[in-house]
């Protein structure tokens, strides 16, 4: 079938207001939920990081009461351990878009550190986009929306509808007065049409070849509509 690109954080914290360094990374829900969907539909997956650093998944998303209990949590965990490409990530520098019949980024706190201000994914983003391949970017992943500028300066997402993780929920996870800025603010200063769905719950916009899903529970939600494009 077709290869999907996965865009992934390189970061493993995320700098606070005060300069403190919050561990993060990836969160395991976002990657595991659309790769086992992606897979099972007979897709190739290549996971790209910035320089090809293996990426590291933030060791909250692991826990039981973000997976549905114990067993929920041991069986992502096993998942990822056993997820190879996530070991030997190609550098996001080196890729191809070409090779790709359709990109997804995840999320998790990661994307704020790095891929927000990472100039090569911002023009991967606005190749993705201007080609019509389908794109799917869930909750922190958005961040790299930022990075998207276009030949006259403008964001490449302006004008969009879409969603991603929420002040509310931020404020709810208890880092909102903490960050230095917030997803949702920063996706409406760029001109996009933020489209806020209640807290936690799965929300997913489409909006022509862009696929944006709220939170981690947004993924699999998310993979479905990606599913449909690439049919």
């Amino acid at each position: 079938m077709s290869k999907i690109l996965f865009v992934v954080t390189g970061a493993d914290h995320w700098t606070l207001a005060d300069g403190t360094k919050h561990p993060t990374g990836f969160w395991a829900e976002e990657a595991v939920a659309p790769y086992e969907a992606f897979r099972a539909a007979g897709h190739e997956v290549v996971v790209a990081t910035p320089g090809g650093v293996v990426p590291a998944v933030d060791r909250a998303s692991l826990a039981p009461e973000v997976n549905g209990g114990q067993d929920g949590a041991a069986r992502v965990a096993d998942t990822l351990a056993s997820l190879t490409e996530f070991q030997h990530p190609v550098p996001l520098e080196d890729v191809d878009l070409d090779a790709y019949a359709a990109v997804f980024y995840p999320g998790g706190h990661g994307p704020m550190e790095d891929l927000a201000v990472n100039a090569e994914s911002g023009r991967l983003l606005t190749l993705a986009l201007e080609s019509g391949k389908p794109l799917g970017v869930v909750c922190h992943g958005p961040a790299a929306l930022l990075a998207a500028r276009k030949e006259d300066g403008t964001n490449a997402f302006a004008g969009y509808r879409l969603t991603g993780f929420t002040n509310a929920e931020e404020t709810q996870a208890g880092l909102a007065g903490k960050a230095k800025w917030l997803l949702q603010d920063r996706l409406v200063e760029i001109g996009a049409d933020f489209q806020e769905g209640e807290p936690w719950a799965p929300h997913v916009v489409v909006d022509r070849n862009l696929v944006t899903g709220q939170n981690p529970s947004s993924s699999a939600p998310l993979a479905a509509e990606l599913l449909k494009k690439l049919a």
